[in-house]
C-alpha cells in the first residue's frame, strides 16, 4: 500500500502537535511490512523556493518533499495560485499515484488540493484529520470569541458575524458552504478527541465519515519519577510545555502561581516554563508575558523552547504537567507525553483536554481561565503528597506510532477495498 501524507508544515522547520503527529504517523507506517508512506509539508518564507519549481529538498528524508506556497487566503482556505498547484502538485500525485492520501491539514496548499485529488487520482481515497475548529472558525480555529474570549459553543453566520463584523453574514455563510463542497471529496475525517468530532457532525459533517483515531508518539526513552530528598522532599515542581500564544492560557498559569500563599508555596517549588514562538506573538503578548514572569521571580524558570528529543531530559526534573489552555484544545501531546513518563497532569476542564485527563483519577481540572480555580488545585497538590502517587498509578499508557500506524493501516485498508468509500465508522458521539 503506498499512502502519503500530507502537513501544513514539517516539524524540521515549524514547533506544533500537527505536523509532529503527521510525521509520526509517517514514520510508523513506514516500519509496517508492506507499506510505502511518503511526506510532504508545506512551507513559505523566510524559507526560499528553488528556481521554477515549488518543491525542496532541503535534506530531510528519501521519501520527504518541501511544497512552497505563498499565495494563500487564510479566510477561505484556499490557494490562489490554482494554475500553480495544478501544473506541479497534479504532477506529482499522478506520478506518485498513492492508494490513499491522508491531509493531516489543507494550510498553504487550499481547500483546492482535495478537488484536485479526487479529480486526476479518482481511485485515491482522500483522509483528512482534523486538528482544530479551523474549518468552522474563522477565529484561527479556536472557536473563542474575538472581543470577550468568552468559549463559542456552536456556530452560525450571524454569531460569526459579530466576532468579524468587517464580514457580514452572508459572507461567512458563503465561507462556510465554500469548505463544505470541497470536504464533501473527502473519504474519511478522522480525529484523537471525540469532542472535536461532536462539534463537526453539529456543523454539518456526516456522522458516517468521522472516526475517532488517536494519535501516536513516537519510542522515546521513560524516565523514573523525580528523586526525592530523604527528608522533607515534596513533589513540588511544576512545568508548562508547548507554544507561548495567548489561547494556551499562560498567562492564567503564571497569574495562578504567583497567587499561591507563600507559606504553601514554599522555597522548593517552581514552574519551569519550556516554551516556543513568544517572539512570533503580538507585542503586547510578549510585553505582558515578560512582565509576569519577572513579577513572579524566583517562583517561575523561563528556559526556552525545546526539541521533541530533549523531552526526556526535562521531564526528569518535573512532577507535574500543566495544561492550562483557554480553548477547548483537541488532544495536546503534551498530556500523552506526560502520562508516558508517570506525571499526573492538571488541565482546564473542557474539551479535549477534560477528554483525555479524567479528573482525580490520573490528573486534575480546574475551570478553564480562572486563576483561583487554578491556585485551588496547585494548592492541593502541594499539600496532599499522597495526590501524586495515586493519580500517577492509574494514568493510561499512551498508543505510541507503530500502534496507531497499525489503526491508520486498517482504515485505509478498509476504504481501498471499497471504493464507493462506504466503510463504516463509529458515529463522533460513540
Amino acid at each position: 500500500m503506498k499512502v502519503l501524507i500530507v502537513s501544513h508544515a514539517h516539524p524540521a522547520f515549524s514547533i506544533g502537535g500537527a505536523q509532529a503527529a503527521a510525521y509520526s504517523l509517517y514514520q510508523g507506517l513506514n516500519r509496517l511490512a508492506g507499506c510505502e508512506c511518503h511526506f510532504l509539508a508545506h512551507v513559505g518564507p523566510p524559507i526560499q523556493p528553488h528556481g521554477e519549481t515549488p518543491f525542496l529538498s532541503l535534506r530531510q528524508g528519501p521519501r520527504e518533499l518541501l511544497y512552497y506556497t505563498n499565495d494563500y487566503d487564510y479566510f477561505r482556505l484556499s490557494n490562489r495560485d490554482l494554475e500553480g498547484l495544478e501544473c506541479h502538485l497534479g504532477r506529482y500525485l499522478v506520478d506518485l499515484a498513492p492508494d490513499v492520501i491522508h491531509f493531516h491539514h489543507v494550510l498553504g496548499f487550499g481547500m483546492e488540493s482535495l478537488r484536485l485529488v479526487r479529480q486526476l487520482l479518482p481511485k485515491t481515497r482522500i483522509v483528512v484529520t482534523l486538528h482544530e475548529y479551523l474549518s468552522i472558525c474563522n477565529n484561527h480555529g479556536q472557536m473563542v470569541k474575538t472581543r470577550t474570549g468568552a468559549l463559542c459553543r456552536a456556530s452560525s453566520p450571524a454569531e460569526c458575524a459579530m466576532c468579524f463584523p468587517d464580514s457580514a453574514a452572508g459572507r461567512l455563510l458563503r465561507r462556510e458552504l465554500f469548505i463544505k463542497s470541497f470536504f464533501a471529496d473527502v473519504d474519511m475525517f478522522v480525529s484523537p478527541s471525540r469532542f472535536l468530532l461532536s462539534r463537526f457532525a453539529d456543523w454539518g459533517l456526516p456522522a458516517d465519515k468521522l472516526m475517532m483515531l488517536e494519535n501516536g508518539l513516537e519510542p522515546m526513552p521513560v524516565v523514573p519519577p523525580r528523586p526525592l530528598p530523604k527528608q522533607g522532599g515534596r513533589r513540588c515542581r511544576f512545568a508548562y510545555f508547548g507554544q507561548l500564544n495567548p489561547f494556551k492560557g499562560i498567562k492564567v498559569l503564571v497569574e495562578a502561581i504567583g497567587r499561591v500563599p507563600a507559606e504553601i508555596w514554599g522555597d522548593d517549588a517552581v514552574l519551569n516554563v519550556f516554551g516556543g514562538n513568544l517572539e512570533m506573538q503580538p507585542d503586547a503578548f510578549q510585553q505582558e508575558f515578560k512582565r509576569l514572569v519577572a513579577a513572579a521571580g524566583r517562583r517561575i524558570r523561563f528556559f526556552g523552547s525545546y526539541k521533541s528529543g530533549e523531552l526526556p531530559e526535562l521531564m526528569r526534573e518535573v512532577d507535574w504537567v500543566i495544561v492550562p489552555s483557554t480553548w477547548w484544545e483537541n488532544a495536546p501531546v503534551v498530556i500523552e507525553e506526560a502520562f508516558l513518563h508517570g506525571r499526573p497532569v492538571i488541565c482546564s476542564d473542557i474539551g479535549g483536554m477534560a477528554e483525555k485527563v479524567r479528573n482525580r483519577v490520573d490528573g486534575l481540572h480546574f475551570r478553564v481561565g480562572s486563576a483561583e480555580s487554578l491556585v485551588d488545585r496547585l494548592i492541593e497538590a502541594l499539600k496532599h503528597p499522597e495526590l501524586w502517587e495515586r493519580l500517577r498509578s492509574r494514568a493510561r499508557k499512551p498508543l505510541m506510532a507503530d500502534g496507531a500506524a497499525l489503526q491508520h493501516r486498517d482504515l485505509y485498508h478498509t476504504l481501498t477495498t471499497d471504493r464507493r468509500g462506504t466503510a463504516s465508522a463509529a458515529p463522533a458521539a460513540a
